[in-house]
C-alpha cells in the first residue's frame, strides 16, 4: 500500500496533489475525476488508485496493471482558471514530467514517443491519457491520467511495444512514493511553463524524442503515411515530409520507426 506519509514528505507543490483522493480500486481514475460535479473538486486534485478494473490508454486500448505495484493516478485541472492556449500540450507536459523524474531519480535514459508514451529504449514504461469535459465551446476540466510501471515483474504479451518497469530495468525495488512526488513536483513546474511559454514545453519535449529526423510511418484510421519526421508544430502536431517532398501536419495517429 502506498505510504501517504512518505509521499507527502517529498511533495513540494503548491497546488498539484494538495487535495488528494486515494482509492483501493476504481474502474478508471480519469472517469472518477471527471464524474465529479462543479463544487465537488478542486483544481490540481489528484486521484490515486492501487488497481484499475477498466484502465484505458489511447484509442481505448486496455491498460493492465498489477495491484499495489505501479502508479495509477489522474490530475484534475480546472481549465476555466488557466490560460492554456493548446490543451493538447498537457500530454507533452505530463510525459516530460514522468521522463525527467525517472532520469533524475534513477539515472535511466528515457525517450518520448509521440504523443504520450514514455519509453526506455524501445520498451514502454509509462503512458498518458488526457480526457476532458466541455462547457459550450470551451474545455472546462481536464483529467490528466498517468500510468507508470514501477515494480511489476511480468507483463502479458501482444503489445505493439514491449512493456517494462523500473524494477525490471534497475533489477531492484523502487520507491513509488518518491517517484510519485517527483512527478507531481515536475508537473506543476511544467504546467506553469505551458501557461507562460508553451514553446518551451514543445522544445523540451523534442529533446527527448529520438525519432526526429528519422523515417517513420503514421497510421491514422485506414490511412498510412511514410516519411521523415521533420519537426513538431507549436501545437504539438507531427510535421512529416513524404518521399514526394509533400508536407503533412498530423494531429492523430500511431507512430512507428521504419
Amino acid at each position: 500500500m502506498l505510504s501517504i506519509e512518505e509521499f507527502d514528505i517529498k511533495l513540494e507543490t503548491h497546488i498539484i496533489g494538495r487535495n488528494f483522493t486515494m482509492l483501493d480500486e476504481v474502474d478508471s481514475t480519469n472517469k472518477y475525476a471527471l464524474s465529479k460535479k462543479q463544487g465537488q473538486y478542486r483544481d490540481g486534485e489528484v486521484i490515486f488508485t492501487e488497481f484499475q478494473s477498466e484502465g484505458r490508454g489511447r484509442l481505448d486500448r486496455k491498460w493492465v496493471s498489477s495491484r499495489e505495484q505501479n502508479l495509477l493516478f489522474s490530475i484534475l485541472l480546472n481549465m476555466e482558471n488557466r490560460k492554456i492556449q493548446h490543451p493538447q500540450l498537457l500530454n507533452f507536459a505530463a510525459a516530460l514530467s514522468v521522463a525527467r523524474s525517472i532520469e533524475n531519480l534513477h539515472f535511466i535514459k528515457t525517450n518520448l514517443k509521440w504523443p504520450n508514451d514514455v519509453m526506455i529504449e524501445n520498451r514502454k514504461v509509462a503512458g498518458i491519457l488526457c480526457q476532458s469535459v466541455s462547457q459550450g465551446a470551451s474545455i472546462s476540466r481536464v483529467a490528466v491520467g498517468i500510468g507508470v510501471n514501477v515494480n511489476q515483474n511480468n507483463f502479458s504479451t501482444g503489445y505493439s511495444h514491449e512493456p517494462t518497469s523500473l524494477k525490471i530495468e534497475l533489477k531492484q525495488m523502487v520507491s513509488r512514493e518518491r517517484l510519485f512526488a517527483e512527478i507531481l513536483n515536475n508537473f506543476e513546474l511544467n504546467l506553469k511553463k505551458l501557461e507562460n511559454d508553451p514553446a518551451q514545453i514543445v522544445s523540451e519535449w523534442k529533446q527527448f524524442c529520438k525519432y526526429i529526423g528519422d523515417q517513420i510511418s503514421v497510421k491514422n484510421d485506414n490511412k498510412e503515411i511514410f516519411g521523415i519526421l521533420d519537426d513538431i508544430s507549436p501545437e504539438g502536431h507531427l510535421i512529416v515530409i513524404d518521399n514526394m517532398a509533400d508536407r503533412h501536419i498530423i494531429s492523430f495517429g500511431d507512430v512507428s520507426a521504419i
